[in-house]
């Protein structure tokens, strides 16, 4: 059977290119999903199944941690992308910003 079970984390997107056709089945948590031309949003919750009616993107974001299966052709390009800043990403940001403003001040030598 064509199927992946992803585990993703708060804020984790599950990106899938084309997959019209493709079920998504929540075993854990809740999945926010958005298609591609669609204003409608579909929320699916532990025990939920919907298949991707739609042509073009399909973008779940998880809301808390969440397992899904993902069935059909659509498996094979499944994508999760993480929505989580690490902390060395944190901690280069703020040194790059603290010596921006450092090396902002106009330093006068002293006379």
């Amino acid at each position: 059977m064509n199927n992946r079970l992803l585990e993703l984390t708060d804020g984790d997107l599950l990106e899938l290119p084309d997959a019209r056709g493709t079920t998504l089945k929540v075993t854990r948590g809740t999945l926010w999903v958005t298609q591609q031309d669609d204003r409608r949003d579909i929320v699916l919750g532990a025990g939920d199944t919907w298949t991707v009616e739609a042509p073009g993107r399909t973008v779940g974001e998880a809301r808390g941690a969440a397992h899904v299966v993902v069935i059909g052709n659509g498996f094979v390009d499944a994508n999760v992308r993480s929505r989580r800043i690490r902390w060395q990403d944190r901690l280069a940001s703020w040194i790059a910003r603290t010596a921006d403003r450092h090396l902002r001040r106009a330093w006068v030598p002293h006379v």
